[in-house]
């Protein structure tokens, strides 16, 4: 909390939702490099450069099932005057010895194949008769069927350029380049490279473990009966799935009672799977906002520069926040308020751009665009604070969901924006240009 201490401390100081963030992402730190098997490393950043040691393909050969031939062999072939060439045997794609393809002669070649010696083109089996005499066929006959297949006269009908439907040695990648860059998150295609060039792990920076935390005496889980007073909890298993989608490892932990001592233990006992925790409710001024209570002052048992700090933010929804360091391995946490939208937002604000620096990403935030704002009347913007409103976006134009209450969340499931009001500005009249913060 080193930036953190340069800010002004007093209660009534309201934080800008810049400075807040910016505290976080000087505290936040890349995750330390380690070497992960291909499918484990699925999701995580590369920390180094990969160089192609084979080139792709690593020979010459057929992209269709046909026969390999010479040029000369079947210039001028036509359906009425088809080239007729002698079939020398198979070429199988794995297969070791290659057959040799002399004038007047083919192969029978299969998909994905090397280019026998000799050969210069490949014509595909469709403008041939299979060596079967009666004329074109759509396809060959399984070897285990018909073995005499691989031998015979051939007739081919069309003529075929050299080196046609030949995938040519290194035309996808060559030894020697670089297959893919430090910095790239690895993803499928990105696996299928590593692995197509003979790469069996690799050099990554981890996917962060997140755990979320609700609190609330309140909450109740979903399948459970309510009683009088209670609700679903809802904060947890939203900021777990946000977690997830923003590329960490996120567990959810069960609603914590009202309890400090209760609240404090759970979070011990989390910490030691967690490299980010996100805690929500229990922030603001009330009587049982016990996360406030439980770690305002847990530093003073930790080691020096532990400690959560407690602010509140030039911002609506997401006014308190709370963000520091707990427990030995100083393990960042965001503290989050309680209402369901406010939470939500928090965590795009703040918490995704945690995740994807702990991730070693150089772009951590949503993207950003300009839209024209279409409304049935002017949007409205407390004085001094900044806004952020649910917005449908669409071929840039967006329109707002549901209101400004922080509590509705059904809104929220139909937005894919946040319309932001800056602190100035206290009215958006429909038509006006704003930002938007892209959720999809």
């Amino acid at each position: 909390m080193s930036t953190a201490a340069t800010r002004p401390a007093d209660q009534d100081h309201l934080w800008s939702v810049d400075e807040h963030l910016e505290d976080i992402l000087a505290t936040v730190r890349p995750l330390e490099p380690i070497e992960l098997q291909l499918l484990d490393a699925q999701g995580c950043v590369l920390v180094e450069d990969v160089t192609v040691p084979v080139s792709l393909p690593p020979f010459d050969n057929s992209s269709m099932d046909g026969y390999a031939v010479r040029v000369a062999d079947v210039a001028g072939a036509s359906e009425e005057f088809p080239a007729v060439l002698e079939v020398v045997g198979d070429v199988a794609a794995g297969q070791a010895e290659l057959l040799q393809v002399g004038p007047g002669q083919a192969a029978r070649i299969m998909t994905g194949a090397p280019l026998p010696p000799g050969a210069e083109t490949v014509v595909p089996v469709e403008w041939t008769d299979g060596g079967l005499g009666e004329g074109p066929v759509t396809g060959m006959r399984a070897r285990s069927l018909a073995p005499e297949g691989g031998l015979g006269d051939v007739h081919v009908y069309r003529p075929a350029e050299a080196r046609a439907h030949v995938r040519a040695q290194g035309s996808d990648v060559k030894a020697g380049d670089r297959a893919l860059e430090a910095g790239t998150v690895l993803g499928p295609p990105q696996i299928a490279l590593l692995a197509a060039i003979g790469r069996g792990t690799v050099r990554v920076r981890p996917r962060p473990r997140v755990v979320v935390l609700s609190t609330g005496s309140e909450l109740v889980q979903p399948d459970e009966t309510l009683g009088s007073g209670q609700i679903y909890d809802s904060n947890s298993f939203a900021l777990t799935a946000a977690a997830r989608d923003a590329g960490a490892i996120a567990y959810r932990v069960g609603a914590v009672a009202d309890d400090v001592e209760t609240l404090r233990s759970t979070i011990e006992d989390q910490l030691v799977r967690a490299d980010l925790m996100v805690t929500t409710g229990g922030v603001s001024v009330g009587a049982y906002d016990v996360v406030k209570e439980a770690l305002s002052h847990v530093g003073d048992e930790d080691e020096a520069g532990s400690g959560v700090e407690f602010r509140k933010l030039a911002m609506q929804p997401g006014k308190p926040q709370g963000f520091g360091s707990i427990g030995p391995d100083h393990i960042p946490l965001l503290a989050l308020p309680g209402n369901p939208v406010s939470s939500y937002v928090s965590f795009e604000i703040f918490v995704r751009p945690a995740i994807r620096t702990l991730m070693g990403l150089e772009d951590v935030h949503r993207p950003r665009a300009t839209a024209t704002l279409t409304a049935d009347k002017a949007l409205s913007s407390p004085k001094g604070r900044r806004q952020f409103l649910r917005g449908a976006y669409a071929d840039g134009e967006v329109r707002p969901v549901g209101g400004a209450g922080s509590h509705l969340i059904a809104a929220l499931a139909h937005a894919d924006a946040l319309i932001v009001v800056p602190e100035d500005v206290e009215s958006v009249e429909p038509g006006a240009e704003v930002e938007v913060v892209l959720l999809g």
